[in-house]
């Protein structure tokens, strides 16, 4: 005799929800940045620093595409997520690696460190958005390896 459910995928927990959409939430605060920066704002971008605001509008088209690819792929990958997709868990992964090679160079390989204040506390921030992105990968592996995205 067969279970009811058996083959079914697993259902979603509430965690997987607050993850999900807290992610892309997330996600799209940085692409909110991101858009604002790049299209020069001017009451957005009012709130930097002269050197701050030297430090984005020189960014190498490199580094401005990698910070594209962390941003959007979070909000995609997110929303791939939120949908049960297992596609999310590579385009996480480029978010991770996006949000990884930009934060090498905007923390170690230029002046971004002093261009936001210099010292630990200038670093903080965008660590956290490397281990939040490397959270969402490490979810959305997760919760593929258990049957939850399809």
């Amino acid at each position: 005799m067969t279970e009811p459910n058996a083959g079914a995928a697993p259902k979603a927990t509430w965690h997987f929800w607050v993850i999900g959409i807290g992610g892309l939430l997330w996600s799209a605060i940085g692409a909110f940045d991101y858009v604002m920066s790049q299209t020069k704002n001017e009451t957005y971008m009012a709130a930097f620093t002269p050197a701050q605001l030297e430090f984005f509008y020189s960014l190498p088209a490199w580094v401005v595409a990698c910070w594209a690819i962390g941003v959007w792929g979070g909000v995609v990958g997110c929303l791939l997520l939120v949908l049960k997709k297992k596609a999310a868990v590579p385009v996480l992964l480029a978010s991770l690696v996006g949000a990884i090679l930009t934060f090498i160079h905007n923390m170690l390989l230029s002046e971004g460190l002093e261009a936001m204040g210099g010292g630990a506390s200038a670093a903080v921030f965008p660590v956290i958005i490397l281990l939040i992105s490397l959270g969402l990968w490490w979810y959305a592996k997760a919760m593929k390896a258990k049957g939850l995205l399809a």
